[in-house]
């Protein structure tokens, strides 16, 4: 490795990710990029659509380390290039420079890395659709709702600060706010399906 970087295991690059550590984490970095950049060339790309499939696909296994659902059953090298691969397979095929299904091309290694990829394009859709929605549901229920459960004020603080007569009348325009904007999520979610 790198003049005074200390060099991880995988089992050790996970622990250090769980903990934190920007440094295991830039270390996983480098050590794999070259590999995803030579596939990537080697495959119509250009170095930067390599770096950003490389990115998302580290992306994956970072939040996939972070939120404990990682089983790693491979090591991380194949983790990352199966999960890489599938990126620039679809984005390739997204660009219809490159003919056929996904599935018609060498067969994937088993690593679980198509499952995860999926569930986080899954995660990110149902997000874009809820912040969707939640630009459509207005004022004030957006503030209600955002202050609530993105910054966790308390419903005496929503009080005064929404002019409420009470807690309860607070609490209960929240739960007005959660029914519409469940509606517009579904709504939206089920257009997009």
């Amino acid at each position: 490795m790198g003049k005074g970087q200390p060099s991880y295991t995988d089992e050790e690059f996970v622990a250090a990710i769980r903990r934190d550590d920007d440094r295991a984490l830039a270390q996983l970095y480098r050590l794999h990029f070259p590999m995803i950049s030579h596939y990537v060339l080697q495959n119509s790309g250009t170095e930067d659509e390599a770096k950003d499939v490389y990115q998302e696909g580290v992306m994956v296994f970072y939040e996939k380390v972070r939120d404990g659902s990682l089983e790693l059953s491979c090591q991380i090298k194949t983790y990352l290039y199966a999960v890489c691969r599938r990126l620039w397979l679809k984005r390739l095929t997204d660009k219809t420079r490159f003919g056929g299904r996904l599935d018609d091309h060498e067969p994937y290694l088993e690593t679980g890395a198509e499952a995860d990829l999926e569930e986080a394009e899954e995660r990110d859709r149902r997000l874009g659709t809820m912040a969707q929605a939640l630009d459509r549901i207005g004022e004030p229920c957006r503030s209600l709702l955002e202050g609530f459960y993105l910054l966790d004020k308390s419903m005496q603080q929503l009080t005064a600060e929404f002019g409420y007569t009470n807690a309860d009348n607070a609490k209960n325009q929240k739960y007005k706010c959660l029914v519409r904007l469940k509606k517009l999520f579904f709504n939206q979610y089920q257009e997009q399906i």
